[in-house]
């Protein structure tokens, strides 16, 4: 079967690694799967014109109910879709949009949620069609690259190298957008780092919103012991992953951050914002921390540094819940079978 894939495939980003994982799932059960960026395309016209191309495409797949899957409203074979996590935690809100993504649920043959939360928020959201969402928690597996190098990573990031094994590095992985807020924590870890120098944050990630990243890298550029690191590859990223102190997450929403369960798979403690796509996989004093305000993140951060025995439990915790509910074997059996749906 040949089945065209939509999704936003900005660089870097989780969108992106997610897609090519499910695009490897189909094309090692025997069909054909093209994976293009929904950006490339202005009006589902445009999709519905490639899809009719010959050879014709048999079947599509989206990430996104508005961003991607709305561009498949016009064709005339069956599709299948993905929930991102902002379409159900954000875009809902949105009339105009929210109507768009009904449509496209009741078109889409199945449905795909990672968490339990978001299945639920979906049925609440948008017009009832519980029977076709299915639960699939997204499959991790970290690959860590051998040739990275922790103090030239410090030193690019514009960190003092003088005291590098010292230093307790809280990294902040996110796209450099809005709705991950990494300005959230930027006042008061400056003020906690002022107190102690060794703590220090760093932000990384893509720039996604270029306004936005230029605002970020004004504030980073003026605020002591806060600084922005260029993007990575996923093994060098993974790589220093491994070498911080804690991954943190700031997000305003999630549909599920692989940041979170990537630094739990690699053994780094988690920081993460007491949201609903987080607390649905972050078990607060079990597999890491949950914190509400930027002043509760600082008490977390600080129980992490004085209480051995809480970090060596959220990190055991955490890397035995990976292992247990985000499994590649599973999430590929899950998305080979569902695309047997489309046929």
């Amino acid at each position: 079967m040949k089945l065209l894939f939509l999704a936003c495939l900005s660089p870097q980003t989780g969108n992106h690694t997610t897609a090519e994982r499910i695009r490897s799932y189909i094309e090692s059960a025997g069909h054909t799967c093209e994976l293009r960026d929904a950006a490339e395309f202005q009006s589902p016209a445009e999709v519905a014109n490639l899809v009719s191309q010959n050879p014709p495409f048999e079947a599509a797949l989206a990430i996104h109910l508005f961003k991607a899957a709305r561009l498949l409203l016009d064709i005339q074979v069956p599709f299948g879709v993905v929930f991102g996590g902002t379409d159900i935690n954000e875009d809902v809100k949105v009339k105009q949009k929210r109507v768009v993504m009904e449509q496209v649920l009741l078109k889409a043959r199945f449905a795909v949620a990672f968490t339990d939360k978001l299945k639920e928020d979906a049925e609440m959201s948008l017009l009832s069609q519980g029977s076709k969402i299915y639960v699939q928690p997204q499959g991790i597996q970290t690959y860590v690259t051998d040739n990275f190098s922790w103090t030239e990573f410090l030193r690019s990031s514009g960190v003092s190298t003088e005291h590098a094994d010292e230093l307790r590095v809280f990294l902040l992985v996110c796209g450099l957008r809005r709705v991950k807020d990494p300005l959230y924590l930027v006042k008061v870890f400056s003020e906690w780092h002022c107190e102690n120098p060794l703590n220090v944050l760093i932000i990384i990630g893509p720039k996604i919103d270029p306004v936005f990243t230029v605002e970020l890298e004004a504030v980073v550029q003026r605020t002591a012991g806060v600084f922005l690191a260029q993007e990575r590859s996923q093994q060098e990223l993974h790589a220093a992953m491994k070498r911080c102190f804690a991954m943190v997450n700031s997000s305003i929403s999630e549909g599920m951050s692989a940041a979170i369960l990537e630094a739990m798979d690699l053994g780094v403690p988690v920081l993460a914002r007491d949201i609903p796509g987080n607390s649905a996989v972050v078990q607060h004093e079990f597999t890491g921390l949950l914190y509400s305000s930027p002043k509760e993140f600082v008490h977390q951060a600080r129980r992490l540094l004085s209480d051995d025995e809480l970090r060596e439990r959220v990190v055991h915790n955490g890397k035995l819940y990976v292992e247990e509910h985000h499994s590649l074997k599973q999430e590929r059996e899950t998305y080979q079978r569902l695309v047997d749906i489309l046929h």
